[in-house]
């Protein structure tokens, strides 16, 4: 039997994450799992049909721990320690990256960030993960348990699976900050969030400008997805950092990628080499993208997209 603490996580609606679901179907994946989840506040009322095998919900955690997570980075030590799990699973999503990392330091544990695939079939947790700046994946073996591994977004399919855990909830321990959050920004966007979109449409710095991201932004709209961006289109304030993919952006995972005017360097790939496929767009036949992407247009994005738009307009009607 696994024993698997997994830490989920709430969207904006207040209902349990798609990475969660995700991260579901990873635990799910490994021999005989027994899966408790536990959220750091009170748990969504749609986490009580989750096909796990129990529900821990941390009441009352303090708002002023949002963007700290002091308190819950706290909480879940203690629970790793009374429940002495084999794996702690966490989305790679900012809470979890942060949390992730702090209690593997803190409680002295392995650490698997930024995870595609968990087995451990021959009784070794063995994870799958991106190296080499993301142009290339490699499988480790995990030396010792527990063991704290952060999974990327998209990964895996969510989990459409329902049961009837058992519900417990428990009181917060009293934890110290000495950091506190003094303003919140919300992000505005229309429609997915980049990280859940299932079609991503990218712009580089081959589109010129910020005026054709319009452009992309009807592309992903038609096909329900979202827009995504290079680090070189967001330096150059053409579309804002929340957009952007790459290594030191978001980690994406869709269906379909589709990169027009985006060379492809390792760092961009690092965020998206896990999309199912990659469609790219560029006018230079001899971009790295074209050695990553299942399909390819060679040709001035002006003269490829509009088409394209209009047909999945016409397939669409």
């Amino acid at each position: 039997m696994t024993s698997i603490l997994l830490i989920g996580e709430s969207d904006e609606h207040g209902e349990v994450s798609q990475s969660t679901l995700q991260a579901v179907a990873a635990a799910k994946s490994l021999s005989e799992p027994n899966i408790t989840v536990t959220f750091s506040g009170d748990a969504p009322a749609s986490a009580s049909s989750l096909s796990v095998d129990s529900i821990v919900s941390i009441s009352a955690v303090s708002n002023s721990d949002d963007g700290i997570y002091e308190q819950s980075t706290a909480e879940i030590a203690s629970l790793v320690t009374s429940n002495n799990p084999d794996v702690v699973l966490l989305s790679k999503s900012d809470f979890g990256s942060l949390v992730g990392a702090r209690l593997a330091f803190r409680s002295d544990l392995s650490f698997a960030a930024d995870c595609t695939e968990l087995s451990n079939e021959n009784g070794a947790l063995v994870v799958t993960r991106p190296v080499y700046g993301g142009s290339a994946l490699a499988e480790f073996i995990v030396a010792s348990t527990p063991a704290v591994v952060t999974l990327r977004a998209g990964a895996y399919e969510p989990s459409t699976e329902t049961g009837s855990p058992a519900i417990e909830s428990i009181e917060p321990q009293s934890v110290e900050q000495f950091a506190y959050v003094t303003d919140t920004v919300a992000e505005t966007r229309d429609g997915v969030r980049l990280e859940d979109a299932g079609v991503v449409v990218s712009g580089g710095r081959g589109l010129g400008g910020p005026e054709p991201f319009s452009v992309l932004k009807d592309l992903a709209n038609a096909l329900d997805g979202a827009v995504g961006a290079s680090r070189a289109a967001c330096d150059a304030g053409w579309i804002d950092h929340s957009h952007q993919v790459g290594l030191t952006g978001k980690s994406v995972s869709p269906d379909v990628y589709i990169a027009v005017g985006i060379s492809g360097a390792s760092q961009h790939m690092a965020g998206c080499s896990s999309s199912r496929a990659i469609v790219a767009i560029n006018k230079d036949a001899d971009s790295n993208i074209f050695k990553e992407a299942r399909f390819g247009v060679v040709g001035d994005w002006e003269k490829v997209l509009p088409s394209f738009l209009a047909s999945v307009r016409e397939l669409k009607a």
